[in-house]
C-alpha cells in the first residue's frame, strides 16, 4: 500500500453536492483488478474510477470504472466526473479543448466548455424494442398498468439500460416502484416537461440488486435515451433532461447533436482532494 491522490467530484449539477457524487484514484498503475473493485465496494458510492496511464498513444488517461459490485466498460458520470478530476490534477489534454479518454468500449472524446464538460456518446451496442413480456414485467416493476408505457427499447452502451418512455415528466415523478422485483434489470424512464418548466424532460434511472436501486444521475441513460428520442422524432437537441428530483437532487444534463452525434455534457464540481492508501 502507498499513498495516492484521490478525489470526490460532484457531476451533472450546477449545485455542489445536488448532483452524483464519484471517487477518483489517481496514478492507479499497478493495482489489480481485485483491489479496484475491493476499494470501490468499500467507497458505496455508485462508482469509483481509477485513472491510469494510457495504452493507446491517442489517449490522454485510461480508466477503470467500478460500481460497488462490478467493473464497466463505459460509465456517463464517471467519464465527466474522470476527466475534471484529470483536469484539477494538471492533465493538459494534447489536442487543446479535446481529451481523449481510454475505456472498456474504447477512446471516449470529450470537450471543455466553459463551465461544462461533454462526452460524445459512444454506439449503442444493443438498440431494439423490448419484448411484450419483459414490458409486462416492467411495468409491474414500476407499480403502473401495462398501457401507461408508451414504448421501450433497449439502450445498451455499457450499462444494459432499458428505456421506458411515459406521457409525462408528473408521471415519471410520482412513479413508486418495488426494488424487490426488478431482479439485475437497469430501467429508465423519461417523461416530457411542460412547456413552461425549465427542462424538457424529467429522468429517473432504477437499478436492480443490492446495493443501488435509484441513481441520482445517470449520463451513460440519458446519452441512450437521447439517440432513442431523437430517432423517433420525439427529441430536438439541444435539450436539457432533469434528473434525481425525488431524491432531493438538483441533476441537469445537457443534450446536443453534432453531425449526428450524441454529446451529453454538465457541470462537475470537485469536492474532496486528498490521498488515500492503496
Amino acid at each position: 500500500m502507498r499513498p495516492r491522490p484521490y478525489s470526490e467530484v460532484d457531476v451533472f449539477s450546477a449545485e455542489p453536492y445536488r448532483g452524483n457524487a464519484l471517487a477518483v484514484v489517481h496514478d492507479a498503475d499497478g493495482l489489480s483488478a481485485e483491489e479496484m473493485q475491493r476499494f470501490a465496494t468499500w467507497t458505496n458510492l455508485s462508482e469509483t474510477t481509477f485513472l491510469l496511464a494510457p495504452s493507446s498513444p491517442a489517449a490522454d488517461y485510461r480508466v477503470r470504472i467500478f460500481t460497488a459490485t462490478e467493473e464497466l466498460p463505459f460509465a456517463g458520470h464517471p467519464t465527466l466526473g474522470s476527466a475534471r478530476a484529470w483536469l484539477d490534477a494538471g492533465g493538459s489534454p494534447r489536442a487543446g479543448g479535446t481529451l481523449i479518454q481510454e475505456c472498456g468500449v474504447g477512446l471516449i472524446p470529450i470537450r471543455i466548455q466553459e463551465d461544462q464538460l461533454a462526452f460524445e456518446a459512444p454506439p449503442l451496442t444493443r438498440y431494439e424494442p423490448v419484448d411484450e413480456v419483459l414490458i409486462g414485467r416492467i411495468a409491474a416493476i414500476l407499480g403502473i398498468p401495462r398501457e401507461n408505457i408508451l414504448d421501450a427499447s433497449w439502450l445498451v452502451n455499457g450499462p444494459q439500460w432499458i428505456g421506458v418512455r411515459l406521457a409525462s415528466a408528473q408521471e415519471v415523478l410520482d412513479l413508486q416502484p418495488d426494488p424487490a422485483k426488478a431482479g439485475s434489470l437497469e430501467i429508465g424512464v423519461v417523461g416530457p416537461c411542460g412547456s413552461t418548466a425549465e427542462t424538457q424532460l424529467e429522468v429517473r434511472a432504477f437499478i436492480g440488486g443490492d446495493p443501488v436501486w435509484e441513481d441520482p444521475v445517470t449520463g451513460s441513460l440519458n446519452a441512450g435515451l437521447a439517440r432513442w428520442l431523437t430517432d423517433a422524432g420525439l427529441a430536438a437537441p439541444p435539450y436539457t433532461a432533469s434528473q434525481g428530483t425525488v431524491l432531493g437532487r438538483r441533476g441537469r444534463v445537457h443534450i446536443s447533436l453534432d453531425d449526428g452525434n450524441i454529446w451529453v455534457g454538465g457541470q462537475v464540481t470537485s469536492c474532496i482532494e486528498g490521498t488515500v492508501r492503496l
